[in-house]
């Protein structure tokens, strides 16, 4: 088979908390999105390396709904790197997970309605990195001849040391003898001293009527339950960019379960491609850490440091100085709103604070102090009772939506850039170094109308100044409720 003529349509799973990674990732701003030292995330990364395959007609994402527009600023910032490769970032966006055999199975969907059941689909995590990019693409290849003979294919990573945080696959060449799960110390050096053992990595290529057939002998339920939220759901196509928005009541319906328990354990016309491409899935800040070099005092240090007596240390603040003294075997992560202190050792363990965070409904496990929206970033500054100052940074030619406030008030002040302002019935356009105030119950749009971004301040003072004080008149993102 000549790989060259079967259409591969990379398919990035974006989802996950990557808790283990707190403070940095959070449920709104999760691991994909954490930035390496050359500025790219993992999740561009995770773009790029699918795009510049030769045999890539399109890309395929699947995320939350919420991350949408954060995913799309990702893409936008790379993609003119691959040369002129015109290329559709097609979208499917879930209300909420459902684990990846459903964002599977409707990505199969997906390609099967639009490119034949012939197409592949080369399954991809946004949040794993790959160091040898040559290697990587002769495995595509190696996985396209496989699927192009009927297989599920899966890469399996030639292990160089007893790690109990992967399952492993047993192999013998080409061929699946049995999937295992994460194993015991002793049993992972087992493993790995046999030579017949490979880390199971997450990512797949198949043809898409290929795993339709093995869904529906194997897991009827998850395909009958995708089939019918995407008849109820919306979906939006235009020049290089298409989207389905799950449908959120289908989507309940729909059963959580992995690709690997629901369909590859148990088909027998599974296949597995050995490689040795650099392959990571950044488990953990251990992990990460290891990506920068080490000083002669084994410390591995990103942003601004002070250190005495200290050593074998990950040590990374973007924003403050930070000073450590007489210490060893740390990972120090500092961020504008939140501090990690953990022994190297127990990195892993960092899912428990996450998760205690969670529990108890504190805000750092899901928001940073500078949060994300489809228009652009606000940053709180301040606040206290009865008063909340914020930075706020609006993208060229995008707009807030026309709202209204019950409880507060806002002034705003123009610090760069050229605002249009919608404030009851006035209309009005406000330079650097101007302002408005906004009464209470008053409509009002927000939009930067010029050709840079538009920076102001903002002073929010009222008897409640929670998000949720947020009534929607119109809105270009789809957020009015009706």
């Amino acid at each position: 088979m000549n790989t060259d003529k079967k259409l591969l349509i990379p398919t990035i799973l974006c989802g996950g908390a990557g808790s283990r990674l707190w403070p940095v990732s959070r449920e709104t701003h999760p691991k994909p999105f954490i930035r390496l030292g050359d500025g790219q995330s993992l999740l561009q990364k995770a773009w790029l390396r699918g795009a510049v395959l030769p045999q890539a007609v399109e890309t395929m994402t699947v995320t939350n709904r919420d991350l949408f527009f954060k995913t799309e600023d990702e893409y936008r910032e790379v993609a003119g790197i691959p040369g002129n490769k015109a290329f559709t970032n097609r979208f499917i966006l879930e209300p909420f997970g459902r684990n990846t055999a459903p964002a599977i199975a409707a990505a199969a969907l997906q390609v099967a309605a639009k490119h034949g059941d012939d197409a592949c689909l080369l399954v991809l995590a946004a949040d794993h990195l790959i160091a040898d990019q040559e290697s990587f693409a002769k495995a595509v290849e190696s996985a396209m001849q496989l699927a192009g003979q009927g297989k599920l294919v899966t890469f399996g990573i030639k292990p160089d040391m007893p790690e109990t945080g992967y399952g492993y696959i047993e192999a013998d060449g080409n061929t699946v003898k049995r999937f295992v799960e994460k194993p015991n110390l002793e049993t992972a050096k087992e493993y790995v001293a046999s030579g017949r053992f490979l880390w199971n990595s997450g990512m797949f290529c198949f043809q898409a009527g290929v795993m339709l057939k093995e869904m529906e002998k194997h897991c009827p339920a998850i395909l009958s339950a995708t089939i019918a939220c995407i008849a109820e759901s919306r979906s939006a196509e235009g020049k290089g960019f298409s989207q389905l928005e799950l449908d959120s009541t289908a989507f309940k319906q729909v059963p959580d379960d992995s690709i690997d328990y629901a369909v590859m354990e148990k088909s027998a016309n599974v296949a597995v491609v050995p490689c040795d491409i650099g392959w990571s899935d950044i488990g953990s800040w251990t992990a990460l850490g290891d990506l920068t070099p080490a000083d002669a005092q084994g410390n591995r240090i990103e942003g601004e440091v002070m250190m005495h007596d200290v050593s074998n240390c990950y040590i990374q603040s973007n924003d403050r100085m930070v000073g450590a003294v007489g210490v060893k075997d740390l990972v120090i992560i500092d961020t504008a709103d939140a501090v990690l202190v953990a022994d190297r050792n127990r990195a892993q363990d960092v899912k428990h604070i996450y998760a205690r965070l969670k529990k108890e409904g504190h805000e750092a496990h899901r928001l940073h102090s500078t949060v994300h929206r489809p228009w652009g970033t606000y940053t709180v500054l301040e606040e206290g009772p009865h008063f909340k100052i914020k930075r706020i940074e609006v993208k060229v030619g995008a707009s807030l939506s026309l709202q209204m406030h019950h409880h507060r008030s806002e002034h705003w002040i123009v610090v760069s850039g050229m605002a249009k302002v919608v404030n009851g019935q006035q209309e009005l356009f406000i330079q650097t170094n101007e302002s408005t105030y906004i009464p209470a119950g008053h409509k009002h749009r927000l939009e930067n109308p010029g050709m840079l971004p538009l920076v102001m301040i903002e002073v929010q003072s009222g008897e409640y100044l929670g998000e949720d004080d947020i009534v929607r008149f119109d809105d270009v993102y789809g957020r009015v409720k009706t």
